[in-house]
């Protein structure tokens, strides 16, 4: 790390909350925005710490430290890169997820953890603000994927698929894409816009969404799927455990 001694000058301290007078007035996000300043001074707090059990603690594996260190340098163009390396969509799990990042966070043993997930947050935000969320130019591949399912895994999956050149077409049974994203998240804790801005770039990559495309018995079947495409991805969440009596479901 760029301030080996960061930990130990700077406390935690995450965003402020908005007025509550002014949040009264509507469903938006429930933060103020942080300045760079004070985002570069969070992720002062990393330790370095030999053994990062913070990435252990990712699911995603994270490369946590690393744009720890860049954002504390205020260089968050090269941070998105090591973001983005690992996770579809920071803009989500930088508002949603759990964090036991931070529960894994070496700092939290004597003292109260690195932000890492609001550092996150801000990096994703930079790099959308900076223009450097593009669609995926790669070259097509020729193979065609059908995904069931608009949720998050739906979603990351398409857009995996879509960055290394498959055509993807994505089937939602609801009127609209999202899932757990768009009718299971309050907007304070994360506003429809955010899952918008998102949906765009994956449609200008090519990515191709069916809503109200229900896909079993009362509509498409699995089988007609798996005539037009080379592979199917069922990421259908859990409204009904356990649907498919089929090997590895």
């Amino acid at each position: 790390m760029g301030k080996p001694t960061g930990f130990l000058e700077t406390p935690r301290r995450g965003p402020a909350y908005r007025p509550v007078a002014v949040r009264l007035r509507d469903w938006r996000e429930v933060y103020e925005a942080q300045d760079d300043e004070q985002v570069a001074a969070q992720a002062s707090r990393c330790m370095d710490c030999g053994i990062p059990f913070c990435m252990q603690g990712c699911p995603l594996g994270n490369r946590i430290p690393a744009f720890n260190d860049l954002v504390y340098r205020t260089r968050f163009e090269h941070a998105a890169r090591q973001l983005l390396a690992t996770n579809n969509f920071p803009e989500f799990t930088g508002r949603l997820c759990p964090a036991p990042c931070e529960s894994a966070c070496v700092l939290g043993i004597a003292d109260e953890p690195v932000t890492i997930e609001r550092i996150e947050y801000e990096i994703i935000e930079h790099a959308f603000a900076a223009g450097l969320v593009r669609p995926s130019e790669a070259v097509a591949s020729g193979f065609r994927v059908a995904v069931v399912g608009s949720g998050p895994s739906g979603l990351a999956a398409a857009a995996q698929l879509s960055s290394v050149g498959h055509h993807v077409e994505v089937f939602e049974r609801a009127d609209a894409i999202g899932g757990l994203l768009r009718y299971g998240i309050p907007e304070f804790k994360m506003e429809k816009a955010v899952l918008e801005r998102r949906l765009e770039v994956m449609r200008a990559s090519g990515v191709v969404f069916h809503t109200s495309r229900p896909i079993g018995a009362t509509g498409t079947t699995l089988g007609e799927l798996q005539e037009h495409f080379d592979a199917v991805v069922l990421a259908i969440g859990s409204t009904v455990p356990r649907l498919i009596d089929v090997p590895g479901a």
